[in-house]
C-alpha cells in the first residue's frame, strides 16, 4: 500500500444510512405556548407550528393569547371612537385605558401560565375565550 492511499474503509462507507425521523418542527406545546404571547406575528409562528405538532397545551394558550389580542383590538378601536367626543368620550376613553391595563395583566398570567405549563384560564374571561374560540384543536 502507497502512503498516499487511504483506505477505502475510511473514506466510503458501506453501511446503509439509518431511517431518517420523521419531519416535526421540534418544537414542544410548552414552547409554541410561550410563542404565542408575543404579538400578531408570535401567535401566526405558533399556530403554524401547533398544526405541524399538536398539543392540548398549545391548543389552550394559542386560543387564550388570540382571545386576549381580539380583546385588546376591540377595546382600541372603541377608544379611538370616543376620543373624537369631548369630555364624555374622553373619560370614556381614560375607562378603556384602565381596562387595557387589566388586558395587559391577563396577558402576564397567561404568559406566566404557558411559561409553568399549565393549562389556567385567565380571570374573568379566560373561560369565556374557550368556550368562543373551540374551534381550534
Amino acid at each position: 500500500m502507497n502512503n498516499f492511499q487511504i483506505p477505502k474503509s475510511t473514506f466510503m462507507s458501506t453501511e446503509t444510512n439509518p431511517t431518517p425521523a420523521p419531519a416535526t418542527s421540534g418544537v414542544d406545546g410548552k414552547t409554541i405556548s410561550i410563542i404565542s404571547y408575543f404579538s400578531l406575528v408570535g401567535w401566526i409562528i405558533a399556530f403554524v407550528l401547533f398544526n405541524n405538532n399538536k398539543s392540548k397545551l398549545a391548543a389552550f394558550h394559542i386560543r387564550q393569547s388570540l382571545g386576549l389580542m381580539i380583546a385588546a383590538i376591540a377595546l382600541y378601536i372603541v377608544m379611538f371612537i370616543f376620543l373624537f367626543i369631548p369630555v364624555l368620550g374622553w373619560i370614556i376613553s381614560i375607562l378603556i385605558w384602565v381596562c387595557m391595563v387589566g388586558i395587559f395583566v391577563l396577558w402576564v398570567i397567561g404568559l406566566v401560565a404557558a411559561i409553568n405549563g399549565q393549562e389556567k384560564p385567565v380571570p374573568l374571561i379566560g373561560a369565556m375565550i374557550q368556550n368562543m374560540l373551540s374551534g381550534i384543536k
